[in-house]
């Protein structure tokens, strides 16, 4: 038997310093269905997922709440752990920077940039945000209130003098570049990958790897006054949870490079300049892919503690369900662009899409087949055009979700299965099967299976996002749950004759008006 191709995708490292909000479950949903999609295409899958712990920001935020920061990122990680039951997420592994496998990764990893001349002592001085952890320079400050300075993101900065390690950044501008031009897949999407070339053909300052002001990190190797800058830290997760630096092991040998690293566009520089130059530095393979999504705001302001307009992920699920929001957050805007959130939005998508389109095909038909067909899958007879046409559709729709899905282009993958919905809904009407049961009862029957086996193509397609009300669909069809990966799509996986149904039920409640309030 041949060997599975693999697949490694990730997300951000969360950090701690606050509870997961809707952007954490946006980036993780996203992974998970990806992750979903590409076992289902027969790939041997790892999805990592876990949280970032260490730096000044954890620091304050322990102290604030009175606690060592070991026992709040002890607390702090579970509710982000707690996100996998909460989204029904298929996560193989979820990795936290305290752990030991990944200390003493991120160490190995530290003592071959010094071998190898990529890292010196220094005296660091310049613009620090601790909100942001990261370094900035003066041209990239704007005047803040009272005189004071803020980074690009709006964090305010400080300015820090310290002794420190630094990365000998400024030598891999020309490599950077040669890299982005090779793998032009490798930032995606394209206003992104622009956005890096532009800032890397700015010219490239030696990075700060260190930092002597607090203790919350991974100290140096050989010089224990300095903790690791956060970002080497945090980066290295991807590596060290499939067990660098054993490149020789199992797992790494079996999934690194990761194809595909999900991350906000707010750490874009992160993962696609000091990471690369990072890895490269150490002689060893960068990720293949980073892809940076938008964000969601509400009304137009970015979701922040702060402004008080975070929505709990587990508010929206018990408002609405699980995948309802699932389907809400990837199927509202193009991936990769920015979102407004609205309650109205969501209760206007669920109503329409999942509920009146999907929902109200895949209940009236079932309850033909039940009522007019003893409640077995009926026998298909001659096809027609109409249902070659139909189900030509249908048939053609895994090549058209692996090239949205290629490119995380979820918007689309689920837009080309709706638009198979609605013309599932047309044949419906043109078909008339309740009057083909007095004049033409095979032909009925004939219409009801082109139905049944359409919607049993959109319900395994549709199971990367929806894999509870996809599965529940498939079951009221009568599919196995061995018979439910995209191989099983086609003619040869199609629905047999006679197989014995169940009581129809309704996949998709409407919500009420009221709920919008």
């Amino acid at each position: 038997m041949a060997e599975r191709p693999t697949y490694y995708v990730t997300t951000p490292i969360y950090y701690v310093n606050d509870s997961p909000h809707l952007g954490h479950a946006y980036t993780t949903i996203a992974c998970d269905a990806l992750a979903r999609f590409m076992r289902l295409d027969g790939y041997d899958v790892r999805f990592l997922t876990g949280t970032d712990e260490h730096g000044q920001k954890v620091k304050k935020s322990a102290t604030a709440a009175g606690k060592s920061p070991q026992a709040f990122t002890d607390e702090v990680s579970e509710r982000f752990r707690a996100l996998g039951p909460l989204l029904n997420l298929s996560n193989d592994d979820f990795i936290r920077t305290t752990e030991p496998r990944h200390t003493s990764g991120v160490q190995a990893l530290w003592r071959t940039l010094v071998e190898r001349g990529e890292i010196y002592l220094g005296t660091y001085a310049g613009w620090y945000a601790v909100r942001d952890e990261a370094f900035y320079t003066e041209s990239e400050l704007s005047p803040g209130p009272n005189g004071s300075r803020l980074a690009p993101s709006g964090a305010p900065v400080e300015w820090v003098e310290e002794p420190s390690y630094f990365f000998r950044l400024s030598a891999w501008g020309e490599r950077l570049l040669r890299h982005y031009e090779e793998h032009p897949d490798f930032v995606a999407p394209d206003s992104r990958r622009n956005e890096v070339i532009a800032f890397v053909k700015g010219g490239l300052q030696d990075l700060s790897v260190s930092r002597t002001s607090f203790s919350w990190g991974i100290p140096v190797p050989g010089d224990p006054r300095h903790v690791m800058y956060v970002w080497l830290d945090a980066l290295t997760n991807y590596m060290t949870a499939v067990g660098y630096p054993a490149t020789d092991s199992e797992l790494y040998a079996r999934y690194w490079p990761a194809d595909l690293h999900m991350v906000g566009k707010d750490i874009l520089r992160f993962h696609t300049v000091y990471w690369p130059a990072f890895l490269m530095a150490a002689g060893l393979e960068p990720p293949r892919r980073v892809f940076a999504h938008g964000w969601w705001t509400m009304e137009g302001q970015k979701m922040s503690k702060s402004l008080g307009n975070v929505i709990d992920p587990h508010a929206m699920v018990a408002r609405y369900g699980l995948d309802p929001v699932r389907f809400f957050v990837l199927r509202e805007v193009p991936f990769g662009a920015d979102g407004d959130f609205s309650h109205r939005a969501v209760v206007g998508r669920l109503n329409g899409d999942l509920a009146n389109d999907f929902g109200n095909l895949v209940q009236r038909v079932l309850t033909m087949i039940g009522k007019n067909c003893g409640a077995r899958m009926p026998e298909p007879g001659a096809l027609a055009d109409a249902d070659k046409v139909l189900l030509g559709a249908a048939y053609g729709l895994l090549e058209r979700q692996r090239a949205a899905y290629r490119v995380q282009a979820f918007h689309t993958a689920l837009a080309e299965l709706w638009d198979v919905v609605g013309r599932s809904n047309r044949y419906v009407d043109e078909q008339a099967p309740w009057a083909l049961r007095k004049t033409d009862p095979a032909r009925m029957a004939m219409v009801l299976w082109v139905l049944a086996e359409t919607i049993r193509h959109l319900a395994i397609l549709a199971q990367p996002v929806i894999p509870g009300a996809a599965g529940d669909v498939l079951r009221q069809l009568g599919v196995a749950d061995d018979r439910r990966r995209f191989a099983d799509l086609g003619p040869k996986g199609a629905l047999v004759a006679g197989t014995p149904l169940p009581a129809p039920a309704a996949v998709f409640p409407r919500f009420v008006a009221e709920e919008t309030a």
